[in-house]
């Protein structure tokens, strides 16, 4: 298994900490609205990523924060709450915002059949652990006071650039220092908010009644739940500038070390090289696509047709041709499902089963080689192994996919007695060498919306498409 690592900026092998387990923290919704397409082709690619892991027999554990305090306007430290904000904007309160939208993002799990986290942990929940953690980084000498706040001071990190290469010099001519002039760099951040008595959650602790910064909630429930050290920490790419940056950092503060091994970033599903937003007004969700009657599924299949680190322009002609290859898809798994029997392997189909399922090995191992594995997908139901070894082969192969192609039930075709008829008159000519004649009967058989496939066992009829 190798995976291209943000923190090397290379492609690596990839060394779990103990061997045949893994750990995956990944960074979930802010629940003070709908959560888009865009936002699941992120989880639908880490739910992928965890599908891999299981596939190669490895122990995972997989955990997706909330965030239902402390996210602000800004990815930084300006601006409402966005859980505030969502609660004036619906007249609820921020309790009954949370609860409404967590729902919405666990139906649009659902849906795309993305597995639900084997942990899904609220910041609210965690309030306890995230004040432990900023004792501890204050402990280690990593703080300062001003009027916002108790901040986390960057300088004490040497290499606070590092990771997303940040330009600090360009940084600072750009800062707004008119936010928090006590600071002592423009990027040093808060840990715990203390200058908005009037915000609806406030907790009390050693540095006044406030509430967590927004990054911090991630270090403290990624480490309460797979330790100080673990395998995988997941995101978008718009999250390495700033909020896994500063992960980082408090992670050196508390705990003088990485947390993560391994940090994995997704690409963004666009529109025409727009990014969806809520803020543009283009946002699409999993469940418009159920009001325009296309199966949520073929959105996973057209998410799986793209590599996690490249994105994807979303468009609907896209999603209609991605939703006809899978209910071709589906056809195929159903008619195989009808062959009777399992004919003696050859050498050659052994060599073929062996090499398909090596070739889909390769493809999943190097960096999530998803579109690469689906390709694999076709050139099996292309080739010339039996129709029950397909089967085997696609349905081991959907443990990745999760596109429920073993829900596939047998689809049985129903043929018109006309239809019939004309058929066995064609085998009639064909017996008597009337050639020219039976195949004006196989034509009368496709305008029909059928065809026949002649096998050694007799004709076989199909829908015609």
């Amino acid at each position: 298994m190798k995976l291209y690592n943000t923190l090397t900026r290379k492609v690596e092998e990839f060394k779990p900490l103990k061997p045949g387990e893994v750990g995956i923290y990944s960074c979930g919704p802010t629940v003070y609205w709908n959560q888009h397409i865009g936002h699941l082709y992120a989880y639908t690619q880490w739910d992928t990523l965890v599908r891999v892991f299981k596939y190669l027999g490895f122990k995972t554990k997989w955990v997706m924060n909330i965030t239902d305090v402390g996210h602000l306007t800004s990815d930084e430290d300006v601006g409402e709450d966005k859980m505030e904000k969502g609660a004036k904007r619906e007249g609820l309160s921020v309790w009954e915002i949370a609860d409404k939208y967590i729902n919405q993002f666990l139906e649009s799990l659902e849906l795309l059949n993305i597995q639900k986290p084997d942990v899904l942990c609220r910041a609210t929940e965690h309030i306890q652990e995230q004040i432990d953690l900023i004792k501890r980084i204050e402990t280690n000498g990593f703080t300062y006071k001003t009027k916002t706040g108790l901040v986390f001071d960057t300088s004490k990190f040497p290499d606070y650039a590092k990771f997303s290469r940040l330009n600090l010099e360009k940084q600072r001519a750009g800062a707004r220092v008119e936010v928090d002039p006590e600071k002592k760099q423009p990027w040093d951040f808060l840990l715990w908010v203390t200058n908005q008595p009037k915000h609806i959650m406030l907790w009390d602790s050693l540095w006044g009644k406030g509430f967590p910064g927004w990054h911090v909630e991630c270090t403290a429930m990624s480490t309460k739940y797979l330790g100080e050290k673990f395998d995988i920490h997941t995101g978008g790419i718009e999250h390495i500038p700033v909020h896994h940056t500063n992960e980082i950092a408090q992670a050196y503060g508390a705990f003088g070390q990485q947390t993560a091994n391994y940090w994995l970033h997704n690409g963004w599903l666009v529109l025409k090289n727009e990014k969806m937003s809520k803020s543009l007004g283009n946002m699409i969700l999993v469940t418009d696509l159920l009001e325009k009657n296309y199966d949520p599924l073929a959105l996973r299949y057209l998410i799986l047709t793209s590599h996690y680190r490249q994105g994807l322009t979303f468009t609907w002609e896209a999603l209609k041709s991605a939703e006809i290859s899978l209910k071709k898809l589906r056809e195929l798994v159903s008619s195989w499902r009808t062959s009777q029997g399992r004919k003696t392997l050859t050498d050659e189909d052994l060599e073929k089963r062996k090499q398909s399922k090596k070739n889909f090995l390769l493809a999943i191992n190097q960096d999530l080689n998803i579109p690469q594995a689906l390709a694999i997908v076709w050139q099996v139901a292309k080739s010339n192994l039996s129709d029950q070894e397909k089967l085997d082969l696609i349905l081991d192969f959907d443990q990745v996919f999760g596109l429920k192609l073993s829900e596939v039930s047998i689809t049985k075709l129903q043929v018109p007695k006309e239809v019939k008829k004309l058929v066995e008159e064609r085998e009639i000519l064909r017996k008597e060498g009337k050639w020219e004649e039976a195949d004006e009967v196989r034509k009368e058989v496709e305008k029909a919306g059928f065809k026949i496939e002649d096998t050694e066992k007799g004709p076989k009829i199909k829908q015609f498409k």
